[in-house]
C-alpha cells in the first residue's frame, strides 16, 4: 500500500508595516494535514462519524482540558506559531459564526497535496470520503477572501483585474482568435450566500428595489464599467476581430425586479436558493454546502434563479446564455452579424 507523502503544512503571514519579524503581523492563514487540522475534520465528518476518536478524551488534556479537534493531547505547532505572533489561535475554516479576520485554518486531517483523482487512478484505496487536498483548501480561501476586506478595498484591486482580463483577451485574438465573448460580474450582493455571510440590520445597506446590498452590487458595476472600456479599446485595435461583452449583471437583476416574467417563482425564487440546509428567508449554511448529508433540493428547481447560494440553476443559465447568443444581454450578441 502506498503511503502519503507527509509536510503538506502551509501558512501565509498577512502584514502591515512589518518593520518587526515578531510584531504588526495583522493574520495567519494556514493549510496543510493533521499536524495542522484545528476541528475541520470534525466539522466536515459530523454526523456521519459519531464515534470519531479524536473528539473524545484524552485529546486535549494538557492545554485546553478537553477535545478541540486537533489531534493531540494539546495546542500544535501552528498554535504556539500563532501565540507568539501575538494572534488568536486559529479556528477551523469550516466552523459557523468564527471572524476570520485575524486568520483561519484551512487544514484538514488526511490532507493531500495531489487532488484525490489523482490517488484513485493510481490505484490506492486509503482515501476515507473525507479526503480534501490542497487544491480544496486554496478554494476555501479563495471563497473567504471577499469577507477578509472591505469593498473600498477590494475596489482599489479592480484596474488590476480588468487588465489582466483584458491582457488574456488580446493574446487569444493574437493566436488567432476572431470571436472573444467575456463575461462581466453577476450583481454579487445579489448572491443568495453574500446575502446571508454579509447581511445587514440597517436597512440602508440594501437596494430598495431589488432587496440585494448596494455595497457589492456596486462594486460589481464598476468592474463591469471598467472592463466594458477596455474590451471596447480592444475592439478597436483589431479590425476584423469581435470582442463581445457578455453582460451577467443586468439579467439577474431583471430576475430579481420581475421573476415572474422569466417563470420564476415571485416569492421564493428571486433570492432564496433552490439547493441548501439553511431554511429561512434564503436558505443557505454556508458550512453545509449543497450535496452535503441534511441539504436537499426545491421540487421545481426550474422556478429558482439561485441553486446553492452561489450558482445559477439551468433555468436561470438558459435564460442568459439566450440573452448572449441573440441579446439582449450581449453587445453585440453572439449571433449578430455585426
Amino acid at each position: 500500500m502506498r503511503r502519503r507523502v507527509q509536510g503538506l503544512e502551509i501558512f501565509l503571514l498577512l502584514c502591515s508595516f512589518c518593520h518587526s519579524i515578531q510584531s504588526n503581523y495583522t493574520s495567519l492563514f494556514s493549510f496543510g494535514d493533521s499536524y495542522t487540522d484545528t476541528g475541520n475534520i470534525v466539522i466536515i465528518s459530523g454526523q456521519a462519524a459519531p464515534n470519531l476518536l479524536l473528539t473524545k478524551p484524552p485529546y486535549g488534556m494538557t492545554f485546553f482540558g478537553h477535545p478541540t479537534g486537533r489531534i493531540s493531547d494539546g495546542r500544535l505547532a501552528i498554535d504556539f506559531i500563532a501565540q507568539a505572533l501575538g494572534l488568536p489561535l486559529l479556528p477551523p475554516s469550516q466552523a459557523a459564526n468564527q471572524s476570520f479576520l485575524q486568520g483561519a485554518n484551512f487544514a484538514v486531517a488526511g490532507g493531500t497535496a495531489l487532488n484525490r483523482t489523482f490517488f484513485q487512478e493510481n490505484g490506492d484505496q486509503i482515501f476515507t470520503p473525507y479526503n480534501v487536498s490542497l487544491g480544496d483548501q486554496l478554494g476555501w480561501f479563495d471563497a473567504m477572501k471577499p469577507s477578509l476586506c472591505n469593498s473600498t478595498q477590494v475596489r482599489s484591486h479592480t484596474p488590476r483585474v480588468v487588465g489582466m482580463i483584458s491582457a488574456a483577451t488580446e493574446k487569444l485574438i493574437k493566436e488567432g482568435g476572431k470571436t472573444v465573448v467575456v463575461s462581466g460580474l453577476t450583481p454579487m450582493g445579489c448572491a443568495t450566500g453574500n446575502l446571508v455571510l454579509f447581511g445587514s440590520q440597517n436597512e440602508v445597506d440594501y437596494e430598495p428595489d431589488t432587496g440585494c446590498l448596494k455595497d457589492l452590487n456596486s462594486l460589481s458595476r464598476d468592474h463591469n464599467l471598467q472592463l466594458r472600456r477596455a474590451l471596447m479599446q480592444l475592439n478597436g485595435r483589431y479590425p476584423g476581430v469581435r470582442v463581445i461583452y457578455a453582460d451577467l449583471y443586468t439579467p439577474i437583476v431583471n430576475f430579481v425586479l420581475t421573476p415572474e416574467c422569466y417563470g420564476f417563482n415571485g416569492t421564493d425564487g428571486a433570492l432564496r436558493c433552490c439547493c441548501g440546509s439553511g431554511g429561512g428567508r434564503y436558505n443557505f449554511n454556508a458550512t453545509v454546502s449543497c450535496g452535503s448529508p441534511g441539504t436537499s433540493a426545491c421540487g421545481d428547481p426550474s422556478a429558482y434563479v439561485n441553486w446553492d447560494g452561489i450558482h445559477l440553476t439551468e433555468a436561470a443559465n438558459h435564460h442568459i446564455a439566450d440573452g448572449w447568443l441573440k441579446g439582449p444581454y450581449a453587445h453585440p450578441p453572439i449571433l449578430s452579424r455585426v
